[in-house]
């Protein structure tokens, strides 16, 4: 599955946790490291261009931080980000630079590449979003499955085994999600592509292709 591995799917040029990608193949590998990663990043951020506004909260002092979200640490938010009236922001997470994280959106166990727009009633958790992936108001990550057992990633016939009990979803740079979509555990989504409003969303979808239904999958290029 060479489609699912981070050099097809992310410029880690674009994060600001691009050493957190460096030894591993999956980005799901990065889930259970995120935590450790936020505390040693934090400690070596320059004072001049970050402020620790709480324990283990660190944000850009370019980044625009509404008084009514609710910041939980690990964080960092990088430089001109937008964290936007009554965000939530659980922990674990890596906000990129000039990221949105929109009114009432729930953030948990994260990494949010540069310029990723998360902004209006997003739940997202146990998560990779790539550099410009938008997700439209109301889509979610859903990162446990109904039956509790360990999310596995499935192509076709081809399944790779992840070891989590908590894994949302992948998404690829520039990955557009349409409103009110549901990404179920272990989804893969590559670059460039486009899911419909009000999709149901599981296992991998290829690069560059517009998901209209599971049976309905075409290629941009076409």
């Amino acid at each position: 599955m060479n489609q699912v591995t981070v050099n097809e799917l992310y410029d880690l040029n674009e994060t600001i946790a691009a050493e957190l990608f460096r030894n591993v193949t999956y980005p799901w590998e990065v889930l259970p490291q995120i935590h450790d990663f936020i505390l040693e990043l934090g400690k070596s951020l320059p004072e001049e261009l970050y402020e620790k506004r709480a324990e283990d909260v660190w944000v850009a002092k370019s980044a625009k931080v509404a008084p009514t979200a609710c910041l939980n640490g690990p964080l960092i938010i990088d430089e001109e980000a937008e964290i936007r009236h009554c965000a939530f922001i659980r922990g674990n997470a890596i906000v990129g630079k000039g990221a949105v994280v929109g009114n009432s959106t729930e953030l948990k166990n994260v990494v949010l590449f540069n310029k990723v727009q998360v902004p209006h009633y997003n739940y997202v958790g146990d998560s990779v979003l790539g550099y410009k992936a938008h997700m439209g108001a109301g889509s979610i990550t859903s990162n446990v499955k109904s039956d509790k057992t360990l999310v596995t990633i499935k192509n076709g016939t081809e399944k790779l085994e992840t070891g989590l009990k908590k894994m949302g979803a992948m998404l690829g740079d520039s990955v557009e999600v349409g409103c009110n979509s549901v990404l179920n555990p272990g989804t893969v989504i590559g670059r460039d592509s486009n899911i419909y409003p009000t999709s149901m969303v599981r296992g991998v979808i290829p690069a560059h292709s517009i998901y209209k239904s599971s049976k309905n999958i075409i290629d941009k290029k076409s």
